[in-house]
């Protein structure tokens, strides 16, 4: 007995966790909607929910890869270069606190600015340069970004195929990311799981699902980098809404 759809098996009962994790294996229909699901978009991230992606986003960061228009909210003034006080206020407009925000801001410029650098030489300033943004893709995450980064709606599909216990799969809980960087992990990548895991607990918070349950809708609009300004803009309406109730 196997799982099997369309003439594509991917699980057997000899090997179960290709049973308990089924992969997304599009049916004709599905195929139709969102073609070509494992070929990596070069600034486009769609789902099969939403197929056509952002378009008018997409369209404004025509000349940026995926990964780069994902970062592009904390390139404060876009001129191509992250500066660590750049960081600290983009961390300040998703709702963090000044602890956690400096903490973020250390932590990321001094593990990824080396990275990032054309030469061999270290950044004195810790900056990271977005055109090399791509060099900081690290191990035991989703696999949503490509080593160019770009974006490939399969895999985002399968993490939800795997681990969502929504019926419809369409929504995460914290139990469920937990399962699925448990599934995910590498062999000896302590700072690939480190990452991952702390990624996706920065998401949940900067989200605030008040039902406890990530929708993969705002997963996807997460990567493509839409999802920043949302919330920082929420997040500001927010504030001038509190002062207006103080006066």
């Amino acid at each position: 007995m196997a799982t099997k759809l369309d003439g594509v098996q991917t699980g057997i009962l000899e090997a179960p966790l290709t049973v308990e994790r089924p992969v997304y294996n599009p049916t004709s229909e599905q195929n139709e909607r969102l073609p070509n699901p494992g070929t990596a978009r070069a600034n486009l991230a769609p789902s099969l929910d939403t197929p056509e992606g952002s378009q008018a986003w997409a369209a404004a960061h025509a000349h940026q890869t995926v990964l780069e228009a994902h970062v592009n909210f904390f390139d404060h003034d876009s001129d191509g270069v992250i500066w660590p006080l750049d960081t600290y206020r983009a961390f300040r407009a998703l709702g963090f606190n000044v602890l956690a925000s400096t903490i973020a801001f250390i932590g990321l410029h001094a593990a990824l600015s080396y990275v990032t650098v054309d030469g061999y030489l270290p950044d004195p300033c810790f900056r990271m340069y977005v055109r090399n943004i791509h060099k900081i893709k690290h191990g035991s995450d989703t696999g949503a970004f490509d080593n160019e980064g770009r974006f490939i709606p399969q895999k985002i599909e399968d993490f939800f195929q795997k681990y969502s216990s929504a019926p419809e799969k369409d929504s995460l809980t914290k139990a469920d990311i937990s399962n699925g960087l448990r599934g995910q992990r590498l062999l000896a990548d302590l700072v690939g799981r480190f990452a991952a895991y702390a990624e996706w607990m920065a998401f949940f918070f900067i989200v605030g699902p008040k039902d406890g349950k990530l929708l993969k809708e705002d997963v996807r609009r997460l990567f493509e980098g839409r999802l920043f300004y949302e919330i920082a803009e929420r997040n500001s309406k927010r504030a001038v809404g509190a002062e207006k109730k103080g006066e």
